[in-house]
């Protein structure tokens, strides 16, 4: 029996390769050990099996490295990944979701989200994306109703071909890389750690209200699973 990991389509199994060889290669990876029943879940939606692995580690500048893969029967291949940063470092929140169905990549999005109070991205990081080749996709996509907490800079999109999935993968490739490596040039700022701690709060109060991330979970699972992974496991605050 093929490993969830390879069973996924290929640019969702890229991507997967990709952020956890970046972390690997750039930061100080330790452990993070979530609750012993959420590492990796089976159910069933709308006849089909859903399964979610989760893979989870954090580093002294992040809390929590979170990605997430699922596959629901043939219908549905999906990564997520969240990165957290500790409250006393002042960084923004990296995330990442592909969403794929039928062999096609539906949705890709992807962005540096600011946690300040002025809702700006850091110096370093606003040179570092300004620096970035503008991006070039046939089909971009409109943020949800909660998306203020994005950056100018995200990019959410619907691939039209494999040139644009690779370019979405390039892009990821390219934040990722940038985030690292300020991350790993910061030093932590305790005065700042109430300010920064809202701003993760924030961010995760509105992720939290994914509606199409929710139902899926909820029709598997129920709503207190549901609601109980969500909050501990996608979006848990400290």
């Amino acid at each position: 029996m093929p490993s969830l990991h390879e069973q996924l389509h290929p640019t969702i199994r890229q991507l997967a390769e990709l952020i956890e060889g970046t972390w690997q290669q750039h930061l100080d990876l330790s452990p993070y050990v979530l609750p012993a029943e959420l590492g990796y879940v089976e159910g069933r939606l709308e006849g089909e099996k859903l399964t979610i692995e989760n893979r989870c580690y954090q580093t002294p500048q992040f809390r929590k490295l979170h990605l997430e893969i699922a596959k629901v029967g043939t219908m549905l291949d999906i990564l997520h990944c969240v990165m957290f940063p500790r409250p006393d470092y002042a960084l923004p929140m990296f995330g990442a979701d592909l969403v794929g169905g039928r062999g096609q990549i539906s949705a890709a999005i992807a962005d540096l989200s600011p946690l300040s109070r002025d809702r700006h991205l850091p110096t370093g990081y606003e040179q570092a994306l300004k620096a970035l080749p503008t991006p070039k996709f046939a089909q971009g996509r409109s943020l949800p109703e909660w998306g203020d907490i994005f950056s100018e800079f995200c990019v959410f999109v619907r691939p039209s071909n494999l040139e644009e999935e690779a370019e979405f993968v390039s892009r990821v490739q390219s934040l990722l890389q940038i985030h690292c490596l300020q991350a790993i040039a910061t030093q932590p700022t305790p005065d700042r750690q109430a300010e920064l701690l809202a701003g993760q709060r924030y961010y995760c109060t509105k992720q939290q209200q994914n509606d199409k991330t929710r139902r899926v979970l909820e029709k598997a699972f129920g709503t207190e699973w549901a609601e109980h992974y969500m909050t501990t496991v996608l979006f848990d605050v400290v």
